[in-house]
């Protein structure tokens, strides 16, 4: 029977060392080498009081992670969740699924009265669809990558 994930929910100050390593790795083993984007991953969006880091960890590895980011920093009259990513290895088994729906449950724990924004690569765009996510933009490129804007209403 597979292990009940344990999904951890910090602040940047609560985050210990190992956590942030952990995160920033993955964060840029998958946007900076496996999708070739090279873009300035650190911000100062990570360590913002009320920005929260979402992950998990499976076999001793962090296999999930995102980032909740207030009104103010990404978008104005909306919350966000950035830098969603699963690491390959655990890919392909529904955690992504998962980690979005934790993802949403802490966006109205943190964030009650907000709708949330994203900048979704464009190529996801039905996976956030399933999450009740709508485009509202046409296609914008990133960092060189398709990119929408979604918006999900409560």
């Amino acid at each position: 029977m597979p292990t009940a994930i344990i999904w951890n929910d910090k602040s940047f100050s609560l985050l210990n060392t190992h956590e942030l390593y952990d995160l920033l790795k993955l964060r840029i083993d998958i946007f900076v080498v496996e999708q070739s984007c090279f873009y300035p991953d650190l911000d100062e969006h990570d360590r913002h009081p009320e920005t929260q880091h979402l992950f998990c960890y499976q076999d001793g590895t962090m296999a999930a992670y995102l980032r909740i980011l207030p009104k103010g920093l990404t978008y104005q009259d909306h919350i966000s969740i950035g830098r969603v990513v699963i690491a390959p290895s655990a890919r392909g088994k529904g955690l992504g699924h998962e980690l979005m729906q934790v993802a949403l449950t802490k966006c109205i724990e943190h964030f009650p009265a907000d709708t949330v924004k994203i900048s979704a690569q464009e190529h996801l765009e039905k996976y956030y669809n399933q999450h009740g996510f709508e485009r509202v933009s046409e296609m914008y490129l990133e960092d060189g990558i398709p990119h929408i804007s979604m918006l999900k209403t409560r």
